[in-house]
Order: C-alpha cells, then sequence, then structure tokens
C-alpha cells in the first residue's frame, strides 16, 4: 500500500507532520487495519442489536442477531467503518486482500473530497496524447507549421539556463543530452542522416542520429524511428500540443487503463502484396493523369480541374479521401471509386508518401518486384527494400480471429503520457483565475478540469497479455524484480524447463520474458527464488485461468521522466512560458467508457450491447448514465448490475448524490461534453475488448478543436440521432443513447 500512496516516514517529525503542511493538508485523517484473525466474531460482540430491538432495516439486511453466538457476516471477511463529520475515518477489513485494502483508500479520499468541497475523487483513467507524424525523408517546418514565429535566439534568451548553447548555433539539453535543440531554418536529411541550417552565412551540419529527439524552437519534436517492426527509417514529428483525455465515471472493464496504453501492441506489419504488377502499373499511370474535377455531387466551379495527385501542394491525407467513397461525391465517382482495386489504391498512396518532386514523371523505376522462378513476384519493393504497410487489429471474427484494417502509409502513433488509471482527485477552476498564457493556446472553455493520479504504482490487469508476445509492456514488467502478483500461476522449475523445451510458443515471448524464464529454468534446483511467474499464466481456477490476474505496474511518468521533461518543455516553448511558471494542462476531452457484453444464460446474465463505438449524450442523458452506471459483466466482477453512482457505488462513504451534485457542476461550469465509448462488445455478436478505448484518443488528438463539438458534428452528419421505436407493442426510449457516429464519421476522422 505505501508502494502505491507514499509513507512520508515518521509523523510527529516537523517536516511529516500534516497539521503543519497547510497548502496541502485537506484536514482529514484516515486509518485503514487489516484483521484477518476477526472472520467469526458474533455479531452481539460487534454492537447489533437484538432482533427484538432492530429497526426494520436492520432485520432486512441482517444487522441483528436471535442467538448470541450468530456469526457477523456468516463468518466470512468483512469491513467495519467508523467515521464522523469532523473528516475522521477508521475502517478495519477482517481480510488480507491487497484489493480491498487500496479500493478503502480510494473510499477515503473520495470522502475527504466530498467534506472539503469544490474538489471530486474520480474513478477514472486519462492521457495526454501527442498526436505523431510520419514527415518522410526530408523535413523543414517552415513546409509544415508555416503560423508559428519563434527563434532559436528567443528560445537561448528565455530558456538558455536549460541547455548547453553551442557556437553553431545548436543546443543540448542539460538534463537529457540526448534532447538537442535545434535553429528554426534547420533542414534534416534522413537519406543523408544530416540536420544542416545557416549561421553567420555559414553552413552547419550535425549528424542526424537514432535514440536523440530534436527540439524546434516552436518546441515541435523531430526523431528518427522506425514506427513499428520490420519498418523503414522515417522521420516522426510530434506536436508541441497534446489533447487530455479524461475517462471519468467508467465502468469496471471500461478501459480506463487502455486509454493510455500504446497502440503499437494492435498493430502488425506485413508486405505489400501486387499480384499483377504490370497491371496494376498501366491503371496507375492512367489514375495518376486523370482529372478528378468531376467527383462532387454539386460542382462548385466546372471550370476549375483538380490538382494533380503529385502535386507538392496535394498532401496524403487529400489523395486518400480522393479515393474514398463519400456522400459529397457523385453516385458515379463513388461506382469508379469502388471499382478500382484496392491493391491499385495501396500503391498510389505509398507512391504520394514516397515521391519527391525531383521525380518528375520518372517514379516508375523506383519500384519493382522480383523474379521468382521466372514468373513475376508479388512483393513490392522500393529502392530494392521491400515496402512494409502496417495493420490494426479492430475486434474479433465470430470465430475469433483477428479483424485487420490497413493503416495509412504515414501513419505513426501519437505520444501518450499516461495522467489517471483508477483513483483521481480534480478539481474545476474559472477561466477567470488561471493565467491563459500557461495553457495552450486554442483550448477555451468558462472553467477548466485539473486533475491529480493519486497513485504511484497501478493495479493493473493486462487482458490482452495472455497472447503471448502481444503486450510488450507489461511483459516487460514482468521479468524485472520485485513484482507484486494477484491470481497468477506460481510455475516451479519443473514447468518452466518444459515452457522452455516448448520452442515455438516460447518463441513468442517478448526477449525480456524470455529471458527472465530461461534464467529461472537454468538455475540449480532449490534455489530461490522457487517460483516464476508468465503473464500468459493466470491462477488456474476450478480448472480455467482465472479472469481477473493483476500486477502493480509503476507508473510509466515515474519510470520514464524523460518522455514527461520531453512533453513540457515542447508546450513550453510553444507557449513561451518561463522556467519559473508551471505548464498547465487541463481536461481538453471527456471520453467515458461503456463495458457491452453478449447475453449469457448459463450464467444468468442479460445482454447489455446498446452503445454503438461511440456516442454523443447531452447531460441530462449523460447523467442519467452516470447514476445508475450499468455494467455488462466484467473480468473484475460476479455479474452485471449496476455499479452506482458515477461507478463509485461501492466506494462512498456518504450519499452518492454528494458526487453527483459535484460532477454536475463541473460539467455546467466547464462546458465539457461526454463522448462514451464502447468496450468488450460492439451489439451481441462483435466482440471488440478494449481496441477502441485503445484507438480513440488516436482520432481525438488529431481532431481540430472545432471538430471535436457536438454541435458541428451533427450539423456535418457525423452524429446521427438514436430514434425511440416500438417493439412488441412497447415504446423503447432509444433516443437516451443520445448520437451515436456514422459512416462518415469514420471515414473522415479515422481515415
Amino acid at each position: 500500500m505505501e508502494s502505491i500512496f507514499g509513507n512520508a516516514g515518521d509523523p510527529f517529525l516537523p517536516e511529516n507532520d500534516s497539521r503543519l503542511d497547510v497548502e496541502h493538508w485537506t484536514g482529514h485523517s484516515g486509518c485503514v487495519i487489516l484483521a484477518p484473525h476477526l472472520c467469526g466474531l458474533k455479531k452481539k460482540n460487534l454492537g447489533l442489536p437484538h432482533v427484538s430491538e432492530a429497526t426494520e432495516r436492520q432485520r432486512r439486511d441482517g444487522m441483528c442477531w436471535e442467538n448470541e453466538d450468530d456469526p457477523y457476516n456468516g463468518g466470512s471477511a468483512f469491513k467495519l467503518t467508523a467515521r464522523d463529520a469532523r473528516g475522521v475515518m477508521v475502517t478495519l477489513i477482517a481480510d488480507n486482500y491487497f484489493g480491498y485494502c487500496k479500493k478503502e483508500v480510494k473510499t477515503q479520499i473520495s470522502f475527504a473530497a466530498n467534506l472539503y468541497g469544490l474538489a471530486e475523487e474520480e474513478h477514472a483513467g486519462g492521457a495526454l496524447v501527442f498526436p505523431s507524424f510520419d514527415l518522410g525523408e526530408e523535413f523543414s517546418l517552415s513546409q509544415f507549421r508555416q503560423t508559428v514565429d519563434h527563434s532559436f535566439d528567443e528560445v537561448v534568451a528565455r530558456f538558455g539556463n536549460l541547455m548547453d548553447v553551442k557556437p553553431e548555433g545548436y543546443g543540448v539539453d542539460l538534463r537529457h543530452g540526448d534532447i538537442v535543440y535545434l535553429p528554426e531554418d534547420a533542414r534534416i536529411d534522413l537519406h543523408a542522416t544530416t540536420i544542416s541550417w545557416k549561421k553567420d552565412g555559414e553552413e552547419k551540419r550535425i549528424r542526424l542520429m537514432p535514440g536523440q529527439t530534436y527540439v524546434m524552437p516552436s518546441g515541435y519534436k523531430v526523431e528518427m524511428r522506425k514506427p513499428s517492426r520490420g519498418m523503414r527509417w522515417r522521420l516522426v514529428g510530434t506536436n508541441a500540443e497534446g489533447t487530455f483525455c479524461h475517462k471519468p465515471c467508467t465502468v469496471s472493464g471500461g478501459g480506463k487503463s487502455e486509454i493510455s496504453k500504446s497502440l503499437t501492441d494492435a498493430m502488425e506489419v506485413g508486405p505489400v502484396i501486387m499480384s499483377d504488377f504490370e497491371a496494376d502499373m498501366r491503371l496507375v499511370e492512367q489514375l495518376l493523369v486523370r482529372d478528378y474535377g468531376d467527383r462532387y455531387k454539386h460542382q462548385i466551379d466546372l471550370g476549375r480541374g483538380s490538382r494533380p495527385i503529385l502535386d507538392p501542394a496535394r498532401s496524403l491525407g487529400s489523395v486518400i479521401r480522393l479515393f474514398s467513397q463519400s456522400e459529397e461525391y457523385a453516385d458515379e465517382y463513388n461506382a469508379f471509386i469502388d471499382s478500382i482495386p484496392r491493391t491499385v489504391r495501396d500503391f498510389i498512396f505509398t507512391l504520394k508518401r514516397y515521391y519527391k518532386p525531383d521525380w518528375g514523371a520518372d517514379w516508375r523505376s523506383r519500384f519493382r518486384v522480383d523474379s521468382i522462378n521466372g514468373q513475376p513476384g508479388v512483393i513490392l519493393k522500393y529502392r530494392m527494400a521491400p515496402v512494409h504497410t502496417q495493420y490494426l487489429r479492430v475486434g474479433y471474427s465470430e470465430e475469433g480471429s483477428w479483424r485487420m484494417f490497413g493503416l495509412r502509409k504515414d501513419f505513426v502513433s501519437a505520444t501518450k503520457l499516461q495522467r489517471e488509471d483508477d483513483i483521481s482527485a480534480s478539481v474545476t477552476v474559472p477561466a477567470s483565475q488561471i493565467d491563459r498564457k500557461l495553457m495552450h493556446p486554442d483550448v477555451d472553455f468558462p472553467s477548466y478540469k485539473f486533475i491529480e493520479n493519486c497513485e504511484y504504482r497501478l493495479f493493473q490487469r493486462p487482458d490482452d497479455a495472455v497472447h503471448r508476445g502481444y503486450d510488450r509492456k507489461t511483459e516487460t514488467d514482468f521479468s524485472r524484480q520485485g513484482n507484486f502478483f494477484s491470481n497468477y500461476e506460481p510455475i516451479d522449475r519443473h514447468v518452466a524447463r518444459d515452457m522452455v523445451e516448448d520452442a515455438i510458443r516460447f518463441g513468442q515471448f517478448t526477449d525480456p520474458l524470455r529471458e527472465c524464464i530461461e534464467a529461472f529454468a537454468e538455475a540449480p534446483d532449490g534455489t530461490s527464488p522457487a517460483y516464476v511467474v508468465s503473464s500468459a499464466h493466470p491462477r488456474m481456477v476450478d480448472g480455467k485461468p482465472t479472469k481477473n490476474p493483476r500486477y502493480l505496474q509503476n507508473r510509466p511518468d515515474l519510470e520514464d521522466p524523460r518522455a514527461e521533461y520531453l512533453a513540457e518543455i515542447g508546450s513550453r516553448l510553444y507557449r513561451r512560458v518561463p522556467p519559473e511558471l508551471p505548464v498547465l494542462n487541463p481536461v481538453h476531452a471527456v471520453l467515458p467508457g461503456r463495458r457491452n457484453n453478449p447475453p449469457d444464460r448459463e450464467a444468468g446474465i442479460r445482454p447489455l450491447a446498446v452503445y454503438g463505438p461511440i456516442h454523443y449524450q447531452a447531460l441530462p442523458e449523460l447523467f442519467m448514465d452516470f447514476i445508475a452506471s450499468l455494467t455488462g459483466r466484467s473480468p473484475s466482477t460476479t455479474g452485471a448490475g449496476s455499479e452506482g453512482a458515477l461507478t463509485k457505488g461501492p466506494f462512498n462513504a456518504l450519499p452518492p448524490v454528494i458526487d453527483l451534485n459535484a460532477a454536475l457542476l463541473s460539467y455546467l461550469l466547464s462546458g465539457y461534453e461526454g463522448f462514451s465509448t464502447a468496450a468488450g462488445y460492439i451489439g451481441p455478436k462483435y466482440r471488440v475488448d478494449h481496441d477502441i478505448s485503445l484507438l480513440v484518443p488516436e482520432v481525438w488528438s488529431r481532431m481540430f478543436l472545432d471538430e471535436r463539438k457536438p454541435e458541428w458534428l451533427i450539423s456535418k452528419g457525423y452524429l446521427e440521432a438514436v430514434e425511440d421505436f416500438e417493439h412488441e407493442g412497447r415504446l423503447v426510449r432509444a433516443s437516451r443513447l443520445g448520437y451515436r457516429i456514422t459512416e462518415s464519421f469514420v471515414q473522415r476522422f479515422f481515415g
């Protein structure tokens, strides 16, 4: 528990005395006592009345006794709590399970927030998400962000004490030597692995290196990176400003942790296949010279032709939209797009990504397929190297196979910094009391919510880690010493050696966990430790693996302070915030999660799968959901039902209306809109697990701020209202589900 919430030390020392910490102590105190030996205590000894003296509610709840030896709670584990209006709370738990104790601390934090006022304890996940982009093989900031006016001289004047300024005109960060500050006219060439710029009329040059981050004066960050396994080196740019995606009021199994996990684990890499290269190339040549000015239903300028596909002024995104069906396009044009083979469209996107103006019309010589046994091959090559493409898993088929979708040729997953996982403390502050210069300059709300994670370590249930090699972060964590595991099978050396000998399956693990298990298996019998744990081997209960294995994960921002520092530096440079002032990142987007499930008739679980991938609900309907907090079956719960107000029902020390009032007031004052995302299933057939939870922050961080407004999305047809309907003579008020995304939304924002 102390590794999660901390322990300042001896409270009788002045530096650890909460009473003297007037800036941080809320004035409330809590104590949790674990006493598993108290199971079996008598109801009478715990102060409960005889049935003849009990109230109707006490008799209904069993909080009274008939016989003097009646055990409390049937002799099983129990919890007793004493609390008063001063904010003093003492809890006794007759068990030693870590999870109970952790949730009791959550309850006491919530108790303090309720009494303190103007603050909330939230059952939430969250991440600060910085969109990243494939910049190709050459980069100069003036080509991409023409609106910024930041200069290196200005950065040195304001932040010179953070870096070692070199005579050549660049800087090296004093805290992290692999962070390099570049002048505004720097030009980065991946092929030559050089960075060049002009200083005093003379060209200066340094080597472009992998593992280093190059920061422009505007805070924009560039790296030489392989975005996924098997891909070519490329330049990757990351925005200076991120989007704080807040996932509150999320039921168990709704994806609180997944919103902050990297998308790369759900991505696969494969070659680009062209079954008839010559025929496809002939069609590509025809499509490149075609005029696409006839594509719209309602032509704006009949005399104007469309820009050439390979025109540098036309982006890859524009080309992708050109070859994607749309309601704005004429029916004939949509039919024409549908007739183009997918391999041809994919090649055009690949060509657009690689194309350089100095190629002119000679693009064909850069691409080829090999000859295999005298026949044309099918794997596309660029500059003699295979071209790879990326695929993303979004759900499963009914048979259990992965549903894979091709990603854009220039896609790079966003950089995510975890901000919440389960227990968060928040405050809503009027905009008038905040210096706007310290915040994202384009985010504008009447009030802002600021959130702090209450935990140093996170009690994770890595659902996808049962697939060997899939969850690389979890497997790395499992390979380290000092872990706390719950509900994982203890593997002795005999079993570990069998695992190692099963070469095919054992080879599916990532290197860190594979090396850990190998080292354990090779150690002599009788040496310590006697057991090892594998992320693919949950504890066996009644002959089946448990659905609720967990481990304590170190908070990522504490493990990787460089990522946090780099994010802060980027925003600080962009906003021009001096080093002595804080960089503020309030909530930008509210994305609560919903757990859907199909029926399980054997277990008596009814279906709860009414949500699509993303729904928008206005505050009245949203709070109807928050009050009920209905959940389907999840690995953390024993059944379906209501988790109570804002999913905190089991952890409320005071009536839940206090939390509801605080949350409603925050939403009314801030103007945040709620977009619910689905986990588990879409309808009774389509299993998606947490794939949508992983994906939505990627989409939201790339949307412009105006595009996130529900009024705009509805007016453009990107959201459609769910209508009431009759079923078997009964009116089903489906309109309470608000609005759901349309096919146009997917084409616009997922493409």
